[in-house]
């Protein structure tokens, strides 16, 4: 094996963070976990997944499950679409008898881009295909010294051609994960840990006194700020939501407080705070109040339903709706 591969996965041996996918060869588990982890935070997605997988354990069981019923599931975790796909997957790979092992077979299932298609490939399967992911974006433009504007196809072509000479014929899953931790621990965006680094000699970037200021990336999204108001109206124990429509652009089947415009006849009350949630580049302040309603509904607002409290942890919930519904039990419970 090279040296460069294998200084990285004896350190990866004794250094890695003790996270549960990492325990497993089953490319099910595998494949949960990287669908989970796009865009989301290990130490989120670690209670997600377990209780994912103890609902699920096969992709013929998700096949099966109702759509309410997986979205309640993912509920919390964002980019529901990821959700749906997985269990488009699930039933793709049940109708093929089961997971091939298969790079190709990987990559044509719904959802999976290149890099987890690598992922499940190497680490399930033995194959050698070098992921490429943020984490190892940036370990590989510090090695490379390389300046491109990570945020441009021809760097991530680049890259990827770097990484794919890197990665070894034996373990080829170790290395991948080992990459992966590198970026996500040491080879981190500020401050890089490079005297801890197990592969600092074979770092360009390092030498040329540059490895802070890579990667590069030219192109910045302008947060989007918005501002909204949800009403908790309450009556004996149940409160007032709404369910977006299944063909909605986003959270399609999800349930909502109602938005002050929707309850225009709305009375407003206390005032129970604020919540903040940020997703991809939109960053949300949401204004939380107590209302009434002074009639009852009319029946062009059908879509407005009575839920009992109990009922809504097996609802598909908003995260929006469900931090201004905490706020609103923490007001009751002080």
């Amino acid at each position: 094996m090279p040296p460069f591969a294998r200084k990285l996965i004896d350190w990866y041996a004794h250094a890695h963070r003790p996270l549960p996918w990492r325990e497993t060869a089953d490319p099910w588990a595998i494949l949960v976990s990287e669908i989970m982890l796009q865009q989301t935070r290990a130490s989120v997605v670690i209670p997600y997944w377990q209780r994912f997988l103890e609902r699920y354990p096969t992709p013929a069981a998700l096949a099966i499950a109702p759509e309410q019923e997986l979205l309640t599931m993912w509920s919390g975790l964002g980019y529901y679409s990821r959700a749906r796909n997985l269990q488009k997957a699930a039933q793709a790979i049940t109708d093929a008898g089961g997971f091939q092992p298969d790079y190709d077979f990987l990559r044509a299932l719904p959802g999976v881009g290149d890099y987890t298609a690598a992922a499940v490939a190497s680490i399930a399967f033995g194959l050698k295909h070098a992921v490429l992911d943020g984490n190892v974006m940036r370990v590989a433009a510090r090695l490379a010294n390389d300046a491109g504007d990570i945020g441009a196809g021809v760097t991530k072509k680049r890259l990827q051609a770097a990484v794919d000479q890197l990665i070894p014929t034996p373990q080829p899953g170790l290395f991948n994960q080992a990459m992966m931790e590198l970026g996500a621990t040491l080879c981190v965006p500020r401050q890089p840990q490079c005297l801890l680094c197990p592969v600092a000699e074979f770092c360009e970037g390092r030498k040329a006194g540059r490895a802070s200021e890579l990667p590069v990336k030219l192109r910045r999204a302008v947060p989007i700020l918005e501002a909204m108001t949800l009403l908790v109206v309450e009556r004996e124990g149940e409160l007032l939501m709404w369910q977006r429509p299944a063909d909605a652009d986003r959270l399609a089947g999800f349930w909502e407080l109602p938005e002050a415009s929707r309850l225009p006849q709305a009375k407003l009350g206390e005032k129970l705070g604020t919540v903040r949630h940020s997703i991809v580049n939109h960053s949300y302040t949401i204004t939380v109040y107590l209302a009434r309603l002074p009639r009852a509904l009319p029946g062009k607002e059908t879509q407005l339903k009575w839920i009992k409290r109990n009922q809504l942890a097996e609802l598909p919930v908003s995260t929006t709706s469900r931090k201004a519904i905490q706020l609103w039990v923490k007001g009751r419970e002080s």
